[in-house]
């Protein structure tokens, strides 16, 4: 299969890079496949390319429904047909879409994982000739993951209706024991995974500590040219930290899950576009935003975990020129940080009760509720029962990860609009502008029996059908609703909880030890390496990254903070760890081996007498007639 002719024809590239053609060739010839590329690899093109190559609907599930419109829009630019469903959308619209994907020649389908396990899916995949399944965020699957999502373990029932279907799990961060557990339970029939190094050689990590954070800021920006992303854990910290930067002279503006969908395109676009320099945001931020030229990434607060520190500081140099990742640490963080381990798992007494407090919320009574679904605004439900905010929603993920609910903090409902008016009194009765003419014209030849019912509308593909910007398209559509041609309802995105038990007496209530001991204890593991990360001022910043993800033998950076710090002296700090590692995986076999052998290793000349020096002063291997071997601690 010539490859390279489909990348050249679609994407208009000659060449694939790294491992691209590796994962392709081996999901082309039917095998399961594993493929772990840092952020900005280039994942998109190893499920594409193979999928234009090869009969049938490839199914992408993906929990970003952002990326999944944009993605499929940029693949309809391309001519290629491609659709989506996802939680939000009308059932008419869903069926419509799966069945383009049985009878219209659609060569992708991208599904949340959501909506896998609903019957209408189920019934018409059995209909679908299907060439693989590619799973986006397969770390989402594993329960030893950052992000695990109860909702992707439907992906292993779709395996068995698709017995002999391969599938392709892609994922920018995995440890190696979430890289197996993702083999496992997405029923890979053996091991097989190929790995890009997550080194980034063209970012700097630097860790600044600092006891007036807002300073410090200023300074970096003022210092460091380009567009940049600020990173906070609240929604209150975003606006507050834009007000300072605007108020320093610095255009920015600031971006939550929390703003109106419209609040949302026009900040990224203005962000992306430039007319915006910096965006500050939770980390509601990012994912599949596509702008290279990102120059610095600063993070005010800790992040949770190594896994969410690397993807977010990782959207900084796509371009591959020089870039920052900078994390801000005052001497209280530590202590904060500590503290999110009882905020995340708060103790199950407590998260009984606010199970219980649903029930009353909803007014449901025990054995009801199977199915249903409801709007939920946290603030609200925490204000009636007088519960703490961050403890609560923590509540409701473990509730949600125990099986009792599903809640989903962002819940896309998606735009609607019917007319107001009939056919024949558009034109008679209004004096309509040529952008509301065009609107209109664009609207009646997309959507059917919007005269009768709301229909569910994509902006961004009317803006692409008629060649309306869409800031000015939300502004026809507004206009054209206040002057009741239409009644236009934006989309929105609000929180949900859907019951998907009936509901159980509170005492019945059980959460195991997967769900929390073993969670919370892998949780506070890493806490304790983000801790690592901050506060070491011996190792490469870039290797303790690189060793957490698995990869031991990497040498220092010499461009972080820790490693330009040491850069004049004979043997540095850095390096020393980063040798030991390299022959601890030598000796770790028992055996003895020759020191000429370390000639062999990544170990610079220079330093390999001062560096065995080091080892056998502290003891560390035993050296004897030109043999050396790892030292025999039992024997202490």
């Amino acid at each position: 299969m010539n490859y390279t002719a489909v990348l050249r024809e679609y994407f208009g590239y000659d060449s694939f890079r790294s491992i691209q053609e590796d994962i392709i060739r081996s999901i082309g010839s039917g095998r399961d496949t594993l493929g772990l590329m840092p952020t900005g690899g280039g994942k998109s093109i190893t499920f594409q390319v193979p999928a234009l190559a090869m009969e049938g609907v490839c199914i992408v599930v993906t929990p970003l429904i952002a990326l999944m419109k944009d993605q499929v829009a940029k693949l309809r630019e391309r001519g290629i047909k491609a659709t989506a469903i996802y939680s939000g959308m009308s059932r008419d619209n869903i069926v419509v879409s799966l069945d383009n994907c049985i009878l219209g020649g659609y060569k992708f389908l991208y599904v949340s994982p959501e909506r896998l396990a609903s019957d209408i899916f189920l019934n018409k995949l059995r209909r679908m000739e299907v060439s693989f399944i590619a799973v986006d965020e397969s770390h989402c699957i594993s329960q030893w993951g950052y992000d695990f999502r109860p909702s992707y373990l439907a992906i292993a029932d779709i395996r068995k209706q698709l017995p002999n279907i391969p599938i392709l799990a892609l994922t920018a961060t995995a440890t190696p024991e979430v890289v197996d557990d993702i083999q496992e339970r997405l029923l890979f029939r053996e091991k097989n995974v190929f790995r890009m190094s997550f080194e980034r050689k063209n970012l700097n990590y630097i860790v600044r500590s600092t006891e007036n954070k807002e300073t410090e800021l200023l300074h970096i920006l003022n210092r460091v040219e380009g567009s940049a992303i600020v990173y906070v854990r609240n929604r209150d910290k975003t606006r507050e930290i834009a007000k300072l930067l605007t108020e320093h002279g610095i255009s920015a503006s600031f971006y939550h899950a929390g703003l109106d969908t419209r609040d949302k395109d026009k900040r990224q676009l203005q962000w992306t576009e430039g007319a915006l320099r910096v965006i500050v945001a939770t980390n509601a931020f990012g994912m599949g935003i596509d702008k290279a030229d990102v120059r610095i990434v600063i993070h005010y607060e800790m992040p949770d975990s190594p896994e969410a520190y690397y993807q977010e500081a990782g959207r900084a140099g796509r371009d591959g020129l020089t870039a920052y990742a900078v994390l801000l640490y005052a001497p209280e963080d530590k202590r904060r940080l500590s503290r999110r381990v009882s905020d995340n798992f708060p103790e199950k007494e407590f998260i009984r009760n606010v199970y219980e407090r649903l029930g009353y919320f909803y007014q449901m009574a025990v054995g009801d509720g199977l199915g249903c679904r409801y709007d939920f605004i946290l603030n609200d439900f925490c204000r009636a029962y007088h519960l703490p905010i961050v403890q609560t929603e923590s509540a409701l993920r473990l509730l949600t990860q125990a099986g009792y609910i599903l809640y989903e903090e962002e819940e896309e409902h998606t735009s609607r609009l019917r007319f107001t008016v009939q056919r024949d009194e558009l034109y008679r009765r209004y004096d309509l502008s040529e952008a509301s003419d065009i609107v209109i014209r664009t609207l009646l030849r997309l959507y059917s029996g919007v005269f009768s019912d709301y229909v569910f509308i994509d902006e961004k593909y009317i803006s692409e059908i008629s060649g309306i910007q869409l800031e000015p398209l939300y502004e026809s559509l507004l206009g054209l609703s206040r002057e009741r041609v239409v009644h236009y309802v934006p989309r929105r995105t609000c929180p949900t909880v859907t019951f998907t038990k009936k509901r159980v007496d509170t005492s019945r209530i059980i959460i195991t030890p997967e769900v929390y001991e073993e969670r919370k204890a892998k949780y506070a593991q890493r806490i304790e390496a983000m801790k690592e990360y901050a506060l070491s001022d011996k190792q490469c910043r870039s290797r303790i990254l690189l060793r957490y993800f698995g990869e031991r033998t990497a040498l220092p950076c010499q461009q972080c903070d820790t490693c330009r710090s040491q850069r004049n002296t004979t043997f540095p700090e850095t390096a020393y760890h980063a040798y030991l590692d390299i022959v601890t995986d030598l000796l770790a076999d028992g055996q003895t081996h020759p020191v000429e052998e370390l000639h062999t290793l990544s170990i610079p000349s220079e330093h390999l007498r001062p560096f065995l020096n080091r080892l056998m002063a502290e003891e560390a291997l035993d050296l004897c007639d030109g043999m050396i071997m790892k030292k025999d601690t039992k024997k202490a």
